[in-house]
């Protein structure tokens, strides 16, 4: 049975490798090597000048301003998008009352609830984003105008016009438009755990807060930490470029005074908006290494022994 055992794995490895290493691999090292050069990403020629950008990235009071809202991002709303999505999750598969021929089981209509929650995710991001700007315009936005049926007239937030709230407006958005894949992905999980866990919790007079917290929450652990570091990476990544782009004022979004710039919309605008395609590389390598590190701390702090049923 051994015999040819690694030619047989490395048959099977190869090419997925290759191609990994093609499309993943050499893309991050060709970025780190145009981070050392002055490449207006327009020129065929360019030339070497070390960790010039570097030292200039540490001095740019922009960037750093990008890196402290997409660490706001990366911390914030994983934790608020994931605990919410595992409250919702537990509702609707065992937080509802007890039924005859049921002892555990989902708040009524929860198969309605999850086709709501999860609506968001058909929706590419680009069109929620218009539809936000829409509900926060605070002249004919849907949101103020709400205020306004209601007698709250005087209050008329410039939602996205006001530096203090901006921010706040855009992880708003993030959260409405992920939370219910994590829903999903949550109820998945929990719709393997044997009921016969809850029941004899229940019997033994657990509250439901107790068997989330004793029973839910340990069996589900692993795909918490996963959904975790998805969550932080669309955070760091595409998603928040594309809402703040869109939703926010300013040149190519980032406004109002680069309230709401994050970084990869940051990259975005000096590579394309300004011409430093070799700059715009070397923010794009540190928010790899912040990417990293994001996942090896939650790695790291999620640990725990593995508990199977």
């Amino acid at each position: 049975m051994q015999h040819g055992k690694y030619r047989f794995i490395v048959g099977f490895l190869a090419v997925p490798l290759a191609l990994y290493a093609l499309f993943v691999i050499w893309p991050f090292v060709q970025s780190i090597y145009y981070s050392l050069t002055d490449w207006t990403g327009l020129s065929p020629e360019f030339g070497f000048v070390g960790l010039a950008n570097y030292t200039r990235m540490l001095d740019d009071e922009i960037f750093w301003k990008s890196l402290q809202h997409s660490l706001t991002f990366a911390v914030v709303l994983p934790l608020v998008t994931v605990g919410f999505a595992l409250f919702l999750a537990f509702m609707l598969n065992v937080g509802g009352r007890r039924r005859k021929g049921a002892a555990v089981t989902g708040v009524r209509g929860s198969s309605f609830y999850k086709i709501v929650y999860f609506f968001p995710q058909v929706l590419s991001i680009v069109i929620v984003a218009l539809l936000f700007q829409f509900a926060y315009n605070p002249n004919s936005g849907a949101i103020n105008s709400v205020l306004k049926l209601v007698g709250l007239g005087s209050i008329q937030p410039d939602w996205l016009g006001d530096p203090n709230l901006a921010l706040i407006c855009v992880m708003v958005v993030l959260v409405w438009s992920t939370v219910g894949f994590f829903v999903v992905l949550f109820s998945a999980g929990m719709a393997s755990i044997p009921r016969d866990f809850y029941e004899a919790a229940l019997l033994d007079g657990a509250s439901r807060f107790t068997t989330f917290f004793k029973i839910t929450l340990p069996l589900l652990w692993d795909t918490v930490q996963s959904g975790w570091i998805y969550m932080g990476i669309l955070a760091l990544g595409a998603e928040s470029f594309a809402v703040v782009q869109i939703m926010t004022v300013g040149p190519n979004g980032g406004g109002p005074d680069y309230s709401t710039i994050v970084m990869p919309l940051y990259v975005y605008q000096k590579a394309f908006r300004d011409g430093q395609a070799a700059y715009a590389t070397t923010i794009g390598v540190a928010l790899l290494l912040v990417t990293l590190a994001f996942a090896a701390v939650v790695m790291k702090l999620g640990r725990r022994e593995r508990l199977e049923f």
